[in-house]
C-alpha cells in the first residue's frame, strides 16, 4: 500500500495510510529551456535538447562503477577513507563496521563530495547514530551537461549496487541494514542501486527527485527499489520553473508544506535544497508531522 503524507514544521512525528495521489505532473511536459541549479544552489541554463556528450556516457557505461566510494565514522567523522570495488583491501583495512547500519548519500548535478549535503547529512548521522556513512562521489557524470547525466545516472546507479553488492560480499554487511540517499538526479541514482539489489535495500530516500526528463522515464526512482522507499517533496514539478517531481514515486511521498515552495524561500532552487535540510533534521530531531492525504487538491490547499 502506497502512502501520501503532508508534511509541516512541528514537534512530533504523526504518518497515516493512504492511496496514491495523481497529479497533473504525470504529463507535465517542461519547456525547451529551463534552470537547474548546481551543488550550491547557483542556476544554469540548461537546453534539454542539447546533444549528448557520448565520450562521458560511453566511459559511464563501459565502468558504471567507477565513482569514489567515502566511508566516515566515529572513528574517523571527518576525514575520509576511500573504499574500492573489487579491493578487498581497501575494505578490510577500513573503520567500515558491518555490524552497524550503512548510510550512502548520493549528491545531484554539478556536485561533489564537498557539496553541502554531504556533510550536512553526514554529520547528522554520526551525531546521533553510531553508524557506517558512505559518500558516493560520481563527479565525472555529474559535472557533464543535463542531458548526459540523465541518461548515465542508471549506470551510476547499477554501479553503486554493484559496490554494495561487493561490500556485502566482503564483509556480510546485510542488505537489509542499509539506506540509500539521494537528492534530485541522485535520487533516481539511488533508486536504480536499490534495483541493481533487486530491492533488498532496508530503505531508499529520494530527496526531492529531479523533474525535468523524468516525469515518465521509466528509470526514475520508483516504490519498488527498496524495501521501504520514499520520497520528500518540496519543490513539486507541476508548478511553473519547479525542479522536482510533483507526484508519487516512493511508497511513501511526504509534501512538506504543500510540496511546493518552502518557508523562508523566494526561489524554487531553494526550495529544492530544503529537502536535505529537512532530512538532515529529521535525523537529528524528531520535529516533523504529517498528515494524510487522499488527493492532489488536499495536499495544496490544506
Amino acid at each position: 500500500m502506497k502512502i501520501t503524507l503532508l508534511w509541516f514544521l512541528g514537534v512530533t512525528v504523526y504518518t497515516a495510510l493512504a492511496g496514491p495521489v495523481k497529479s497533473s505532473m504525470d504529463n507535465y511536459i517542461y519547456p525547451w529551456f529551463i534552470k537547474f541549479p548546481d551543488g550550491e544552489g547557483i542556476m544554469h541554463n540548461v537546453d534539454l535538447e542539447s546533444p549528448i556528450q557520448l565520450p562521458i556516457l560511453e566511459e559511464v557505461n563501459r565502468h558504471p562503477a567507477n565513482n569514489e566510494y567515502l566511508l566516515y565514522t566515529r572513528r574517523n567523522p571527518t576525514s575520509s577513507q576511500s573504499l574500492e570495488i573489487n579491493n578487498a583491501a581497501s575494505i578490510e583495512n577500513s573503520y567500515f563496521n558491518p555490524d552497524l547500519p550503512t548510510v550512502v548519500i548520493a549528491h545531484g548535478w554539478l556536485s561533489d563530495q564537498e557539496s553541502d549535503i554531504n556533510p550536512v547529512i553526514r554529520d547528522a548521522y554520526l551525531g546521533k547514530h553510531d553508524v557506517n556513512v558512505i559518500v558516493l562521489d560520481w563527479r565525472r557524470l555529474a559535472s557533464a551537461n543535463y542531458m548526459t547525466a540523465v541518461q548515465g545516472v542508471p549506470a551510476v546507479g547499477r554501479g553503486l549496487g554493484q559496490f554494495l553488492a561487493f561490500l556485502n560480499s566482503i564483509t556480510g554487511a546485510p542488505f537489509d541494514q542499509m539506506h540509500l540517499i539521494g537528492f534530485s538526479l541522485g535520487a533516481h541514482l539511488v533508486g536504480n542501486a536499490g534495483r541493481e539489489l533487486r530491492g533488498r535495500v532496508a530503505r531508499v530516500t529520494a530527496l526531492d527527485p529531479a523533474g525535468p526528463l523524468w516525469d515518465v522515464n521509466p528509470d526514475r526512482v520508483n516504490f519498488s527499489d527498496g524495501i521501504y522507499v520514499e520520497a520528500i517533496h518540496t519543490d513539486g514539478g507541476y508548478t511553473v520553473g519547479g525542479l522536482g517531481i510533483g507526484s508519487d514515486v516512493g511508497s511513501a511521498d511526504f509534501y512538506v508544506n504543500g510540496g511546493v515552495s518552502q518557508p523562508g524561500c523566494l526561489t524554487n532552487s531553494c526550495n529544492h535544497n530544503k529537502s536535505w535540510r529537512y532530512f538532515a533534521a529529521t535525523v537529528s530531531y524528531d520535529h516533523i508531522i504529517g498528515n494524510q492525504c487522499f488527493s492532489q487538491w488536499q495536499i495544496t490547499c490544506d
